[in-house]
């Protein structure tokens, strides 16, 4: 299962990846925090580095493991509790899993211009780059997933095993490689049995340290894999056969296709109708050992394997299809890709050119499809759009009780999050949809301004039909909405819009209300912020 693979050494590689991962993301490197990060991941950590508690406090614990607060705990201590600090540290991550990719193509491949292509695509692949500062689990159990990959490949059992112990010490759901990858072992019949026993053992060890902290998780909550809300969203709520084989459908589109994989994935299958082309030297009677070669066999199937049983998870849990569930398997994609151009194209190198530019226009032209902002720079949109509403509040109605919904609520009464300098009092309704706001028009004197926003990416009027023939569907399995107009907001709750803008379908506003809220005003808006914390955060 080796090949033999020295080259440019890892240290080397993985300060390239550093550097190379620090400077595209400076400009972003300031940026507050977003979606996910201000919901459950941020105030985890800060709640450990503020009193050293692996529960937190300031959020509702979903039992993610503790390894991303403790990491970012440490930057914060030697440094100092900010955003460049947090989002330097996730380029660290960032780099080490493209280290780990470098490792993987040099293992199975033994090209160096393979790994390098492969590193090149990962890092630019718009879900990957845009992952690469954003303090979520995902990139964590990514970069443990990648290693201990490396490792397995390299008969290194036990440094593999540890590596996935780390990857599902920072995401429970990493769990599902190393037990897939130990199913596969049992069943493969050529391998002596204790050889196979030694295998498995060490493949489902990772599950010991996700059990000791399940089990501490439920001595301190009394609750085992998070709060009864969290589960029901993102396990029992899911478990139907048809939610299921649509989920496969979005998954398999995510792997495949989404922001611009397509190009890759299809020339390679265009490529595989070509004959494999000669290595340097081979004349025309050359042996088939003279054309250049694919990976192993066994090694592809270790690559599959992790491919199809994560897409299947994720496919049955998992309330919001995020495609950063994903984030171990475009790498190995692009791997399996960039393989076959070299195997078959004797000028492959301008295919592997093509895919980084379709993967460069992704990170920037958004596909004409619904998707999460945080799959491309589309996030940053996000962010600007709420930076620059709430300093209209903050600069004009500093006073205001302001109706919203999250993440905004996070973003008005946590100033941690980097959005406000002091908290502000929030009313807190889920969404802008009209159920939401004719329970807002119901509280008329608890709030006296509002920052409406766009909940969910819409995709612009030119591309009529697509990606809304299967509302009805996504209404009742992945929690889709519409958000009202601000201005059809403002006229049903009796105030006026003082302030919008949209960008690349994004959209945000600000409203007032003449009107001065009631003496309620304190203790609900206490409460509407509590009960506005993310229960189903992911």
């Amino acid at each position: 299962m080796k090949r033999a693979a020295r080259s440019f050494p890892l240290w080397g590689v993985l300060l390239a990846a550093f550097a190379g991962v620090l400077a595209a993301h400076a400009p972003l490197l300031r940026l507050p925090y977003y979606w996910d990060e201000a919901g459950y991941y941020i105030p985890a950590a800060y709640d450990f580095f503020r009193t050293g508690s692996l529960i937190p406090s300031s959020t509702l614990s979903n039992a993610h493991p503790p390894l991303p607060s403790l990491y970012l705990a440490l930057w914060w201590k030697v440094f100092h509790f900010a955003p460049a600090v947090t989002r330097t540290a996730m380029c660290v991550v960032a780099a080490l899993a493209l280290t780990a990719v470098w490792r993987l193509a040099m293992i199975t491949t033994g090209k160096a211009q393979v790994a390098a292509a492969t590193v090149l695509l990962t890092g630019v692949y718009p879900v990957f780059f845009a992952q690469s500062t954003l303090a979520q689990a995902d990139l964590f159990a990514a970069a443990g997933t990648l290693w201990a990959l490396a490792f397995f490949l390299e008969e290194r059992i036990w440094p593999a095993a540890v590596c996935f112990s780390l990857a599902v010490l920072s995401k429970e759901t990493a769990i599902v490689t190393p037990l897939a990858l130990a199913v596969w072992e049992s069943w493969r019949i050529r391998r002596p049995r204790g050889e196979r026993i030694g295998k498995v053992a060490a493949l489902v060890a990772p599950a010991a340290p996700l059990v000791a902290w399940y089990a501490y998780h439920w001595r301190k909550t009394g609750f085992v894999f998070g709060n009864p809300e969290y589960v029901q969203y993102n396990a029992t709520a899911t478990l139907t056969p048809v939610r299921v084989l649509l989920a496969l459908a979005h998954r398999t589109m995510h792997v495949t296709l989404h922001m611009n994989l397509f190009v890759p994935v299809v020339a390679a299958l265009g490529c595989l109708l070509l004959p494999a082309v000669a290595e340097r030297g081979a004349g025309p009677g050359r042996r088939r050992t003279d054309v250049r070669q694919r990976i192993a066999p066994a090694q592809q199937m270790v690559l599959y394997v992790t491919i199809a049983a994560n897409v299947v998870f994720f496919s049955v849990l998992g309330g919001a299809l995020l495609t950063r569930y994903l984030l171990p398997l475009y790498p190995l994609v692009l791997l399996l890709c960039v393989n076959t151009f070299r195997r078959r194209l004797k000028e492959w190198t301008g295919l592997a050119a093509l895919s980084a530019a379709a993967f460069v226009v992704g990170l920037f032209v958004n596909p004409p499809y619904r998707f999460a902002p945080e799959d491309n720079l589309e996030y940053v949109t996000v962010i600007r759009l709420h930076q620059a509403a709430i300093g209209q509040i903050v600069g004009h109605m500093p006073g205001a009780t302001v109706l919203t919904a999250w993440p905004a609520t996070d973003e008005l009464s946590k100033p941690e999050l980097g959005y406000v300098t002091r908290p502000m009092p929030v009313v807190a309704i889920e969404n802008f949809s009209a159920e939401e706001i004719e329970k807002a028009m119901k509280l008329p004197d608890s709030y006296s301004a509002a920052l409406v926003f766009s909940t969910k990416y819409d995709p612009p009027r030119l591309w009529p039909g697509l990606g809304r023939r299967s509302e009805r569907l996504d209404e009742r399995y992945f929690d889709f909405h519409r958000d009202l107009p601000p201005g059809m907001i403002a006229r049903a709750l009796g105030g006026s819009v003082v302030w919008r803008a949209e960008r690349k379908g994004q959209w945000a506003a600000v409203l007032r209300f003449e009107r001065e809220p009631g003496p309620a005003e304190a203790s609900y808006s206490a409460r509407a912020t509590s009960s506005a914390m993310p229960s189903a955060s992911r």
